[in-house]
């Protein structure tokens, strides 16, 4: 038997706060854990025409930087980073949506293969284009198109593939039996005998 040892206040401490996770997987209890009041404030649902205008106008003044600031600046119960993604998204002037032209599907054809899914790169050469626009249509339009194709030109390989196989064999058994067969000759053209050394054939 090993001898326990008292433990001081300090330690009883460091164990209820260092074991107690474990100790609620083991036993099933769950502490509950107070809620901070920042997070309870802080608005998740879709944006408002008001939020936007207040959104813009705080960056208009400040600039595009700073989220946290310019959250609390406009009075908004948003986080920074909601910020961010709503003016680079959907309230920029310059940002344009919808409406991709053939030209730059080609051009997002050609940076994914030399960049892969780096989204934000891609979207620095397109002017106006968000890299979640990009994301969202690579996933919904172009991948599917490649697709597609990549099975049409394994349908087309198989094809050819079977043509020659079929040529190659038309090729082999004209060279096997067709040769003999489609020579033909007359015997009496070929030989001449009306000469008098083939007289007695005629007897």
């Amino acid at each position: 038997m090993t001898n326990l040892r008292p433990h001081s206040s300090s330690n009883l401490y460091r164990l209820s706060n260092h074991t107690y996770p474990i100790l609620e997987t083991i036993m099933g209890v769950k502490k509950e854990r107070p809620v901070s009041s920042k997070r309870s404030q802080i608005n998740k649902g879709a944006w408002t025409s008001e939020e936007d205008t207040k959104l813009a106008e705080v960056i208009a003044v400040h600039g595009a930087k700073s989220w946290n600031t310019i959250a609390s600046k406009a009075g908004l119960k948003r986080c920074g980073k909601s910020c961010r993604l709503r003016w680079m998204n959907y309230l920029r002037p310059n940002i344009k949506r919808g409406n991709i032209s053939e030209q730059e599907e080609d051009l997002i054809l050609r940076l994914h293969k030399l960049l892969g899914n780096r989204w934000s790169l891609i979207a620095g050469r397109l002017p106006g284009r968000t890299d979640n626009e990009i994301k969202n249509y690579w996933n919904s339009h172009l991948s599917k198109k490649i697709k597609q194709k990549e099975k049409q030109g394994c349908k087309d390989e198989k094809r050819s593939v079977e043509n020659g196989k079929e040529e190659l064999r038309q090729e082999n058994t004209c060279a096997a039996g067709g040769e003999d067969s489609n020579i033909s000759f007359d015997v009496d053209e070929f030989f001449d005998f009306s000469d008098e050394k083939y007289e007695w054939m005629n007897r």
